[in-house]
């Protein structure tokens, strides 16, 4: 499975309109290689370099597998949409206190579809997801301000 963004590269910037302070739009995301047997995707935004340990931006999961694209600042009608970090279920772009940090975008093609809410928390669904993960993808991406 590939996670690619034609706003970045992998390892590369994220470009300030994306992040919390630009316009923090939800940056473009495309999928490759998904599982057949996929019956659903996850997706999760976290920086791993926050000072309180990681923090999760964005969380969407019950994806149509079928889904090749997020387009630039549109959640997928076929989605659900997670309580992030901030405590908002929404994106939430990059906005570290100081510093470079990272910011992994990771893509879980799982073999069912999830029994959850709107609004669960990060650790709600990856508890949920735990056993039925067929395959993942990160891409990287870093930002400053």
């Amino acid at each position: 499975m590939r996670l690619t963004s034609q706003a970045f590269e992998s390892n590369g910037t994220i470009p300030d309109k994306y992040t919390q302070y630009g316009d923090n739009k939800i940056p473009p995301l495309h999928f490759e290689e998904i599982p057949e047997r996929a019956r659903s995707l996850a997706l999760i935004v976290e920086d791993p370099d926050a000072p309180n340990g990681t923090f999760t931006h964005w969380v969407l999961f019950n994806m149509d597998p079928k889904i090749r694209d997020v387009r630039e600042n549109c959640v997928p009608v076929m989605a659900t949409q997670g309580r992030n970090d901030f405590g908002e279920i929404e994106y939430n772009g990059p906005k570290p206190p100081s510093g470079e940090h990272r910011y992994l975008f990771r893509a879980v093609a799982l073999d069912t579809v999830l029994p959850l809410s709107r609004g669960a928390k990060p650790t709600e669904l990856k508890r949920e997801m735990a056993d039925h993960v067929l395959d993942e993808a990160i891409l990287m991406g870093k930002y400053a301000h």
